[in-house]
């Protein structure tokens, strides 16, 4: 059995990078999404950097593999 973690990115809101990735899998594609959909840095603040790297990531993850099915 694999346990992945839950990893805490918004300490503020309890929210987490799987919830992030979630969102961006929606269609999520700019921190104002972020904030809409989960509350990502509305508070503090100190989350946005790295919820955004998240989103970065997502994005391009799902890029790549977009274009290897249109390969």
């Amino acid at each position: 059995m694999i346990i992945i973690p839950i990893v805490y990115i918004c300490l503020c809101n309890a929210i987490t990078e799987r919830e992030i990735r979630s969102c961006a899998a929606e269609g999520a594609c700019s921190m104002t999404d972020l904030e809409r959909c989960l509350g990502v840095g509305t508070n503090c603040g100190r989350c946005r950097s790295s919820a955004s790297e998240i989103l970065n990531e997502s994005r391009s993850d799902s890029r790549t593999i977009l274009s290897g099915v249109a390969a």
